[in-house]
Formats: structure tokens, sequence, C-alpha cells
């Protein structure tokens, strides 16, 4: 049956003699064909081979706009009269055909007009203003994690959890970041609405781990008590002084100063007479 069908397929190809497979190969093929099982054996679910995968994990953030009451086109953002005045200088910055470059500045001044989120009509106000495509901007405002998309409380308060402040204990001062807004876990905001809490990556201060960031400013060298005295003067409405809670100055050695510590050198001091 075979040998008849491969046959015909030959004729009908042109093919010459030379080209075709003999026939005494196509019997030792069909002869071990006939060997094969008709169907495969089978299988216990105990010897089945079973693909594993890892559990996803969602994302505490959704990319794609979904509207809702507080945040929809529908809602107007304009920027004010300062932040306008300061827009116009920002872009001045650019050349006529790149001013889309100043979409980062642009998005970062209409989220601090807006309390802190950048919310759809933020997007939109700024795409108009540099005349790009919404998308663009969309784009732009979904990738960085600078831009928050959900309102935030007062306080926008960023712990670093990456490897040096974790070593140094940021563990213990994101717990009491959490049960001083009332038992939240990250990402969500105290029920006064004064506190968001957010765990982040590094912020660049690793010399004075652990720390976290209040707004735009550093609170380093932290402890949990150190911790829960600045977060109880921004309850009572005052800002404390960012920067090391230990008591040192800024990133020096915590023994105090080791070098540089006499008179530095007067212009030409120890200068052959030539050169004095």
């Amino acid at each position: 049956m075979y040998d008849s069908l491969i046959a015909r397929d030959l004729r009908s190809s042109g093919l010459s003699r030379a080209h075709r497979r003999p026939s005494s190969e196509w019997r030792t093929i069909n002869m071990l064909a006939a060997r094969l099982p008709k169907r495969l054996p089978a299988f216990t679910l105990s010897e089945r081979r079973h693909i594993s995968f890892s559990h996803p994990r969602r994302s505490d953030a959704l990319f794609v706009h979904r509207d809702t009451p507080y945040n929809n086109p529908k809602i107007a953002f304009e920027f004010n009269a300062e932040n306008m005045k300061r827009a116009q200088e920002i872009i001045s910055r650019y050349p006529p055909q790149y001013k889309k470059a100043a979409v980062i500045p642009l998005l970062d001044l209409g989220q601090r007009q807006n309390k802190g989120w950048t919310s759809i009509s933020v997007m939109n106000s700024v795409a108009k203003l540099l005349e790009m495509p919404p998308m663009r901007v969309y784009e732009v405002a979904t990738f960085y994690t600078m831009f928050n998309r959900e309102p935030i409380g007062t306080h926008f308060v960023q712990v670093c959890t990456t490897t040096p402040c974790m070593l140094r204990g940021s563990t213990e001062i994101l717990d009491t970041c959490l049960a001083h807004a009332g038992g939240i876990k990250p990402g969500q905001t105290s029920k006064d609405g004064k506190f968001t809490v957010i765990e982040v990556e590094c912020q660049g201060a690793c010399s004075n781990a652990p720390m976290l960031v209040v707004g735009d400013d550093f609170y380093e060298d932290l402890t949990p008590a150190t911790t829960k005295k600045v977060l109880d003067a921004f309850s009572r409405g005052e800002k404390p002084k960012p920067g090391p809670q230990s008591g040192r100055r800024t990133s020096e050695n915590s023994a105090g100063l080791t070098n540089l510590t006499g008179k530095p050198y007067g212009p030409g001091e120890f200068c052959t007479p030539e050169f004095q």
C-alpha cells in the first residue's frame, strides 16, 4: 500500500528512478512500523510527570487605567498660575521640537499640585501642554514608580528595605511605621489619612542605613525608637529635622574625625620660593 502511494507521488513529481527509495527499504520501514504499539500504554497518576511552576504574585499596582469616581478624565485638572509659570520655564530649557523631554518634570509638578498623586487628568493635562499623544505620557507615568497613581496620605513614608538597610534592621523600622499608622500593610494608608507607608528599593543613603523618606526628606541612622519619634512629630503637624537621627553629622565616621584635623595648607605654603 505504502509502496504504491509513494510510487504514484514520485511519478507525479517527475523524480527519476535514481532518486527513489528502493522497495526493500520500504518493506523494512513497514515491518518496523508494524511492531510499534497501536496505543500508548496508560500511566498511573504517580507515574505521570507534572509541570511545576511558581505561584504567581500580583503586583500592588495596576498598570492599566480603570475609571473610578475619584480618577477619571471628567475630573478637570489645570496647572495653577504659579505652576504654569514654572512649567513654561521648564519647557524653555529644551528645543521646541524636543519639548516632550519635559514630560517627567511636568508630571512631577502636576503630582505635587494634585496632593501627591498623578491622576489620569494630570497626565492628560501634561500631554496637552506638551502636544504629545496622551498614550506617550501614560507610558512614562506607569513606568516610573515615583509617580503615585492612587491617592496617598498627607505624609508619604517610603521605607528602604534593600540589603544594606535590611542588614541594619530595616524590618524593625518598617514594622514600627506600620504599627504607628494603625497596623496597616505596606502600600496602605492610615484611617486618619495622615500616613501612607510603602517599601522601596535603594534610596542612595546606604552609609546611613537604615533610613526612610518622608516627602522629599531623608531620615537616617534610624532605630525603632527614633523612627517613632519622627512619626510622632509628623502626627503633631511638626516637621522633624531631616538627616541622621543618631547625632552624627551627615555620613561622618561614628568615631569622629580621624583625618584632616589640622590647619589646611594656604596658597603656596610649603612650595619652593619660585612657586610661592
